[in-house]
């Protein structure tokens, strides 16, 4: 199989998964992040372009978060689909150790990436969680699971462990105190740092606004 044939099959496969998702992890999710990590190797030449195509195209393949906090199941998920499409044995370990290692775990807990690649495709993947798109989502997420959109008795927790992390069922608001706010300067490239300046201050600017209407400052 030639590389642009498997990296369409990929697509169309996680297309047909991902379609009606609705935690905001959905195909238009990984198509976004499939885009700009696409668009930051053109400017890494010593990426490996099919390794950062199909790393950003399964990143969500099976996150953790839906599989009762089993960090195996994308890195399993990816390794399964690629040997089903008969790539070889290097781009499958290179994909399934940026699934292992692309997600936040935490504000104390360091998440580096061992490759390039990986480096591309967690900051495609961190730049969809900021700016209007990374509000929205976290809304859909929140709503998903089924937690407030405020509560002021609730303060922000900073995880110093991926557990502590995982077990996190707090406000939708107190997430982006948790991780959104931490992202921008947690980017690998020149490129994804510039987007993230002004998607770092919408965010900013909407909590402003949220926090004054949700206390009624902006009535009377």
């Amino acid at each position: 199989m030639t590389t642009p044939d498997l990296v369409t099959r990929t697509a169309n496969f996680v297309r047909e998964k991902f379609l009606h998702e609705g935690s905001g992890h959905d195909w238009e999710h990984i198509r976004r992040v499939w885009q700009v990590a696409r668009a930051l190797a053109r400017d890494t030449p010593h990426a490996d372009p099919l390794v950062t195509e199909l790393g950003a195209l399964l990143h969500d393949v099976a996150d953790w978060k839906f599989h009762d906090g089993d960090e195996e199941a994308g890195p399993r998920a990816s390794r399964a689909w690629l040997e089903s499409q008969q790539a070889e044995e290097r781009v499958i370990h290179a994909v399934e150790a940026i699934i292992r290692e692309i997600s936040f775990k935490g504000v104390g807990v360091p998440t580096p990436m061992s490759t390039v690649e990986g480096e591309l495709v967690q900051d495609a993947d961190r730049l969809d969680a900021i700016g209007a798109i990374g509000v929205a989502r976290a809304f859909a997420y929140g709503g998903h699971k089924g937690r407030p959109l405020h509560d002021a008795s609730i303060a922000p927790v900073q995880h110093a462990s991926f557990e502590s992390y995982k077990k996190n069922t707090a406000p939708t608001i107190n997430h982006f105190y948790e991780k959104l706010l931490h992202l921008r300067e947690r980017l690998h490239t020149p490129a994804a740092r510039r987007v993230a300046e002004e998607r770092h201050a919408f965010m900013e600017q909407f909590l402003a606004q949220f926090l004054r209407e949700w206390n009624g400052q902006d009535v009377g």
